[in-house]
C-alpha cells in the first residue's frame, strides 16, 4: 500500500463528501434553513463542543454512551463532542435566551458525531437541520412543528414520504397507573417496540390484553385511532389518546393529503421525549429523514422540536438535471463570463489555448459551451 492509498484511508463510519454531493448537502441545508426563517424559526450556532457535563444534563444522559470525549487542555475538564444538536439549543433557550418571549423558535443547522453507527444509519459523521418550538404545551405546537416537515419536504420536492406518530411514554404511564413492577414494565416496553407477540402474551391477562391491543393498533391513523380509543386505559393514558387524536384532527384539516401512520409502543430513538413524538419516513430511502417531539427542558419549561438528516434527505430529493455548466474558452472577456453568472449560469473557464474546445469542456465535466454560434449543449 503506498502512501496515498493509505491516506485515502478514512475511520469506519466517516467519509469525505466529493462532488456534487457536497454541493448538494449544501443546497439542502440553505433550502431548510429559508423555510425556517420564513415560519418564524430564528437561527443559533452552538459549538461543536463543550463541556462535557452540560451535554449530559437532563435528557442528555441518554446519549451518553454515543459520545466522543476529550480534556480540554486549557480549562482540564472534559469535553464532549456534541451527538445531537437539539439539546445544545435547549441549553441556550435555559440561558441566553432565558428573558427571551415564549413561544421561542429558533432553528438549526451543523454537523454531529457519534462514537458508533446503527445497522439503519452506519455513519458517525452526519448535518442535522431542525428547529425547536419552547414554551408552549398545547397540541397546536406540535402540528405547527409536523406542518413545517411538509412545507420542507414541498420545498425539497420530496412527496413520497409518511408521519409516523407515537407516545414513547405511553406504556410507561399504562404501567404506572396499573402499579407493574418497574422490571416487568421494561421488558414489556421492550417486547412491544420489538413487536414480540409471544413475549407480549406472557403477562398478566389484563396487561397483556392492553399490550397486544397496543400491538394490533399500529397502522394508517384513522384506524389505528379507532382501536386506541376502544381500549379501557387508565386516565393518564387516555388523555394521552385523546391528545394524539386531537393532533390528527389539526393534521387532517390543514393537510388532508399528508400520509399519517401511528405506532404507539415505539420508543427507541426518543430516549428523551415526554410526549407526543414523530419520525418522517421516505419510501425506498435508507433512513429516517428525520423525527421529532414533545420534550422538556431543565428547567421544566415545555418544548418540542424535531430534526432533520441531510444525508438521508440526499437520497430522497429527486434527481436533478444535469447541472447548468457553461465552459468559457481560454480568452472569453470577464464581463461577458460575469453576465453568464447572473443568469444562473456555473461557469468554467479555460486556462489555456484549447486544442479541442468540445473535448476540454466534456473534461471537465460541463453541460455546455462557449462556442463561435454561441451557447451550445454538449452530449
Amino acid at each position: 500500500m503506498n502512501d496515498y492509498s493509505e491516506k485515502g484511508l478514512l475511520p469506519a463510519g466517516l467519509a469525505d463528501m466529493l462532488p456534487p454531493e457536497a454541493a448538494s448537502e449544501a443546497a439542502i441545508s440553505d433550502t431548510l434553513m429559508r423555510v425556517f426563517a420564513s415560519n418564524g424559526y430564528r437561527r443559533v450556532k452552538p459549538p461543536l463542543i463543550e463541556f462535557e457535563e452540560h451535554l449530559l444534563e437532563g435528557s442528555g444522559a441518554a446519549l451518553a454512551s454515543k459520545m466522543f470525549r476529550v480534556m480540554d487542555p486549557v480549562s482540564h475538564r472534559m469535553m464532549g463532542l456534541r451527538t445531537d444538536i437539539t439539546l445544545q439549543v435547549a441549553r441556550i433557550a435555559t440561558t441566553r435566551l432565558k428573558q427571551d418571549p415564549r413561544p421561542l423558535r429558533l432553528s438549526y443547522s451543523g454537523q454531529v458525531l457519534r462514537v458508533y453507527g446503527t445497522q439503519l444509519r452506519p455513519e458517525r459523521q452526519f448535518a442535522q437541520a431542525g428547529v425547536e418550538l419552547i414554551g408552549s404545551s398545547d397540541i397546536t405546537a406540535d402540528a405547527e412543528l409536523i406542518l413545517l416537515v411538509t412545507e420542507a419536504m414541498n420545498a425539497l420536492d420530496i412527496t413520497d414520504y409518511s408521519i409516523d406518530l407515537t407516545v414513547p411514554n405511553l406504556v410507561p404511564t399504562i404501567c404506572n397507573e396499573m402499579g407493574i413492577d418497574a422490571e416487568v414494565a421494561s421488558t414489556a416496553r421492550e417486547a412491544l417496540d420489538h413487536k414480540d407477540a409471544a413475549a407480549l402474551a406472557d403477562y398478566e391477562p389484563e396487561f397483556s390484553a392492553i399490550l397486544m391491543a397496543l400491538l394490533k393498533a399500529s397502522g394508517p391513523a384513522d384506524a389505528a385511532l379507532e382501536a386506541l380509543e376502544a381500549l379501557s386505559l387508565p386516565a393518564k393514558a387516555a388523555k394521552q389518546i385523546a391528545d394524539l387524536h386531537r393532533l390528527v384532527s389539526q393534521l387532517r384539516a390543514a393537510a388532508p393529503e399528508l400520509e399519517l401512520t401511528i405506532d404507539p409502543g415505539e420508543y427507541r430513538g426518543f430516549e428523551y421525549q415526554t410526549g407526543l413524538s414523530f419520525t418522517v419516513f421516505g419510501r425506498k430511502v435508507r433512513g429516517e429523514l428525520g423525527r421529532g417531539g414533545r420534550y422538556q427542558l431543565m428547567d421544566g419549561e415545555s418544548a418540542s422540536g424535531f430534526t432533520l438528516f441531510l444525508d438521508s434527505l440526499m437520497r430522497a430529493v429527486p434527481a436533478k438535471k444535469f447541472e447548468r455548466t457553461l465552459y468559457l474558452p481560454f480568452g472569453t472577456p470577464r464581463k461577458q463570463g460575469r453576465s453568464y453568472r447572473a443568469d444562473g449560469w456555473h461557469t468554467v473557464a479555460g486556462l489555456a489555448a484549447e486544442k479541442d474546445l468540445k473535448t476540454e469542456a466534456l473534461r471537465l465535466h460541463c453541460s455546455h459551451m462557449l462556442g463561435l454560434d454561441g451557447l451550445q449543449k454538449l452530449s
